[in-house]
């Protein structure tokens, strides 16, 4: 009799026992399949969440780029976790093995992941706005706004059309929801660091403050094809200023007249009446035609010394120039330019 009841205890706790065990098997199986279940995108991707704040958009972003595990799990987790009243701005990185729950932890705590901003080859403001309202959360109006506030900009040691001197061309590191107060407040620790004590030197030396070396080199840039060409055409226009002679430079117009393209520059383009229209007004236009780059800078921080005072397109249309000392050698080298022009009814 008691070997019996020994028998139906020992056979009644292996089936708790047993049952124990397929319970948490299954739990394990259930959490790994669901809970613990990873992301596996291909590369590390990046979502974005903006001012909105939206839930469905960073759902609808996991699925498209992460392969969110399961949606519904991902939305029970997020409300347990509190994460819907917690949700922050910013770019976050959504890594291979990584599961729902730690990307939930990254989310709400707001641990974002930099980005790279980078801006080159920009002529306008707005052309610069427009780069990078492309890169940051950021809008290009707000930008532009921005860069158009006059005590906004004069605390920062410019005026509306100088400011983008303070842009120096390079890839920087920021947080794509920054700021427009903190990014401007970033360019102009880049731009501090950037004029050393030897850039400065070297401005002084050639008798110019650094944004009127931007303002300048932002004139040799547009107008050199070939960067191997910078040094003597700053050299050119440094003689020119010096001597009293107006810069008298074809971007200058092109800018003033709003349109880039043109290749052949008229009489009524030099008659348009504009501060950057170097053939009418003597002098530095009043901020640059473009925002110039490191290279061209540095041109103009160490220019050529040659005496050429004039310089006309060379006639092989190959972007390069023929260059002049004297005004009689120029018309020379402009009349085969524009004998050129007419020979291939460029007009």
């Amino acid at each position: 009799m008691q070997k019996e009841s020994n028998r139906k205890r020992h056979k009644t706790a292996w089936c708790i026992f047993s049952f124990v065990v397929l319970l948490i098997v299954s739990s394990v199986f259930y959490l790994k399949n669901t809970v613990l279940k990873p992301f596996t995108p291909d590369t590390t991707v990046y979502i974005y969440i903006d001012e909105r704040k939206d839930f469905e958009d960073i759902v609808h972003q996991l699925k498209e780029k992460a392969n969110l595990p399961s949606e519904k799990i991902f939305s029970i987790l997020a409300k347990r976790m509190n994460y819907l009243s917690n949700i922050k701005t910013g770019c976050y990185a959504v890594k291979n093995g990584m599961t729902m729950m730690q990307l939930i932890r990254i989310l709400r705590a707001g641990m974002q992941t930099p980005v790279n901003v980078t801006f080159n080859n920009i002529r306008t403001k707005a052309d610069l706005a427009s780069r990078l309202s492309q890169q940051l959360m950021a809008d290009s109006i707000s930008l532009i706004s921005a860069l158009n506030d006059p005590g906004k900009v004069e605390e920062l040691g410019f005026d509306t059309s100088t400011v983008v001197c303070m842009f120096i061309p390079n890839t920087y590191e920021v947080y794509w929801d920054i700021s427009i107060d903190k990014l401007l407040s970033r360019m102009k620790r880049e731009y501090d660091a950037f004029w050393n004590d030897e850039r400065k030197a070297k401005a002084q030396k050639i008798g110019l403050t650094p944004i009127e070396v931007s303002i300048l080199a932002s004139i040799v840039e547009e107008e050199a094809t070939y960067p191997d060409e910078y040094p003597v055409i700053a050299g050119l226009y440094l003689n020119r200023l010096h001597r009293g002679m107006k810069l008298e430079a074809d971007p200058t117009v092109k800018f003033a007249v709003g349109d880039f393209s043109l290749r052949r520059i008229l009489f009524k383009h030099l008659e348009v009446d504009s501060p950057y229209n170097t053939y009418k007004y003597a002098g530095l236009p009043p901020g640059p035609i473009r925002i110039p780059s490191i290279e061209a800078i540095d041109a103009v921080l160490s220019p050529q010394q040659h005496g050429y005072l004039f310089m006309c397109a060379k006639e092989d249309l190959s972007g390069r120039h023929n260059f002049a000392a004297t005004h009689t050698e120029h018309v020379r080298n402009a009349v085969r330019y524009q004998r050129a022009l007419n020979e291939r009814k460029i007009y």
